[in-house]
């Protein structure tokens, strides 16, 4: 008998250059790369860019109709992380490899009015592309309510965003930033919600009026976290749709 070895084809990675970056903190960073020709992805989905033949996958921030791929990334140091050691050190102009096809299941679900947003951090990277995207394509009838933590307030890279939109559109978008240290000193001046973000989700459910029959809870970031999220809330009776960001570049 004559065994038939097929080849198989690996896609063909594209090579895109950094247009943008901005440090929010010593190991938090937002960049910008230029979006392939023919790119396409939904919102909440993720790519997975390369340097040097290391890659790790990232969760797009930007939505869809946007022209460049916004990324938020954690540095990972030595010997744990690969990748992001060497994108801390990239700036405009450098290039990075990207597989040619976005992937992902973590994305937005419209079947139940209420989305419960759950993150810690870099987790909170697909909420924020749902949300641009459902305001670029003018939806109605869904609120969002994103519950955010971190140990230290300068680590909400996009609070402000979130929090704008909370106040124009306060029957969209419900903001709330939780730090989880804020007796240490870079928490000085916090004057919000304390304690971590999934020790809050059951009392906030509870006092927003949410209920299983209305409500999808989506959990995002450190796995700790979605762990527990998953052990409040199934147990009530909700969907949890989960993703899991950490420190595996």
């Amino acid at each position: 008998m004559t065994t038939v070895r097929r080849r198989i084809r690996r896609p063909k990675l594209a090579t895109t250059t950094i247009t943008k970056r901005a440090d929010i903190s010593h190991d938090l960073w937002k960049v910008w790369i230029e979006k392939p020709q023919g790119y396409t992805f939904k919102a909440g989905q993720y790519c997975t860019i390369g340097v040097d033949g290391i890659e790790r996958a990232y969760s797009i921030v930007s939505a869809p109709y946007e022209d460049d791929l916004e990324l938020f990334v954690e540095l990972v140091p030595p010997p744990d992380g690969n990748l992001t050691p060497l994108l801390h050190e990239m700036r405009e102009g450098q290039t990075v490899t990207i597989r040619p096809r976005a992937k992902g299941l973590f994305v937005f679900h419209p079947s139940l009015p209420s989305q419960l947003f759950v993150a810690t951090v870099t987790g909170v990277v697909p909420y924020v592309s749902i949300i641009r995207q459902y305001l670029h394509d003018g939806l109605s009838g869904h609120h969002f309510h994103v519950l955010m933590g971190a140990s230290y307030a300068n680590e909400f890279a996009y609070d402000a965003e979130l929090g704008r939109i909370a106040s124009e559109r306060p029957d969209l978008v419900t903001f709330v930033p939780t730090v989880s240290r804020p007796d240490e000193a870079p928490n000085a001046e916090w004057t919000g919600e304390t304690g971590r973000v999934n020790n809050i989700v059951e009392a906030y459910a509870e006092k927003s009026g949410l209920t299983p029959a209305d409500t999808i809870v989506y959990a995002c970031g450190h796995p700790g976290m979605i762990e527990d999220v998953k052990d409040r809330m199934i147990p009530k009776g909700y969907r949890v749709e989960e993703e899991r960001f950490w420190k595996d570049d």
